[in-house]
């Protein structure tokens, strides 16, 4: 092809190209940053064909000038997506958890309340236990946390080298969990309160029948460690749920499909946020929890650390200093 038809072909495109740079270097636009990488690649085709059939050096030079601002433009861009990541884990998140501690304080009533009020009944009265779960799930829950069975918090057909394929289990079951408290809360916040509620009392439950029967140590340190992550997430699913159902119920002055919007943007944010505690805790259930060497009087400690290290995290992390006048 000859030089000419190649630029009369291409150099809207090249144009259009080098006024977006422009756009970019000065930070007034990035309603194209997503198409950005594919623009840039076709414009590097562009050069690499100039280069081979030895069109003149003015249009090389132009074209790898564009590839240079382009190179420098994309990966600068990339590396601001990597830093307002780890700018949301370190800041935004656990400062929207404190921006939203109403419904977080709600959530958290009800769920961890029916938890700790439910174990509380079945250990005092063991057979309510009956009356939640069947008596083949208690019997096989009583088989994962034996004491004498030599494995922790797994059934008998699963073994410990399958720590990986309980990883991803882990992740989907608890996902599912956080996910269905909050969606449900599109229901006015009902379906949200509910799915608290059932499930403090299924974890009540086990916990109190397990303590009641004298599996309380292999449970216990067990579930301890990551349950700082996984039960803090499902009461923040639920607020986030909550949140929704309250944009639904008092919209204020405005629309409730407006309100709905403006409250779902919060609580999107806060699912990232329990995604992250999901695969965390995932990742301890799998690797850490299950594991049968280290003494219960470590998993204690470490479980309590982990503990304290949600709360100082979601209640300081973030928080700016002002420095004094």
């Amino acid at each position: 092809m000859k030089q000419s038809l190649f630029e009369n072909r291409h150099k809207a495109e090249w144009a259009q190209f080098s006024l977006l740079l422009d756009r970019l270097e000065r930070n007034k636009d990035t309603s194209r940053i997503a198409s950005f990488p594919k623009d840039y690649r076709r414009l590097c085709q562009h050069l690499a064909l100039a280069q081979e059939r030895g069109y003149s050096s003015f249009l090389i030079d132009s074209l790898q000038q564009q590839v240079l601002r382009g190179h420098q433009q994309l990966y600068q861009h990339r590396s601001r997506l990597g830093a307002n990541a780890l700018g949301f884990i370190l800041a935004d998140f656990p400062r929207l958890v404190r921006e939203q501690w109403r419904f977080v304080l709600a959530a958290s009533l009800m769920f961890f309340g029916s938890l700790i009020g439910f174990a509380v009944l079945v250990y005092l009265f063991p057979d309510l236990v009956y009356n939640l779960i069947p008596a083949e799930q208690v019997s096989e829950m009583q088989g994962m946390y034996d004491p004498v069975a030599g494995r922790l918090g797994r059934s008998a057909e699963r073994a410990a080298s399958e720590d990986w394929v309980m990883f991803g289990f882990y992740i989907m079951h608890n996902i599912g969990i956080a996910f269905q408290t909050f969606a449900s809360g599109l229901l006015f916040g009902l379906g949200s309160a509910f799915f608290l509620f059932f499930n403090g009392l299924m974890i009540g439950a086990v916990a109190g029948h397990l303590t009641q029967i004298g599996y309380g140590q292999t449970f216990w340190s067990f579930v301890i460690g990551h349950g700082a992550f996984e039960l803090s997430a499902i009461a923040l699913a639920g607020a986030a749920g909550l949140q929704l159902g309250w944009a639904l119920i008092a919209p204020g002055r405005l629309p409730r499909a407006e309100a709905l919007r403006v409250a779902a943007r919060k609580s999107v944010l806060l699912i990232c946020g329990v995604m992250l505690f999901l695969l965390i805790a995932a990742f301890i259930e799998a690797y850490w929890s299950s594991m049968t060497g280290p003494a219960p009087m470590t998993k204690y400690l470490v479980g309590a650390a982990l503990w304290f290290l949600v709360a100082m995290y979601l209640l300081f992390a973030g928080r700016t200093r002002h420095a004094p006048e």
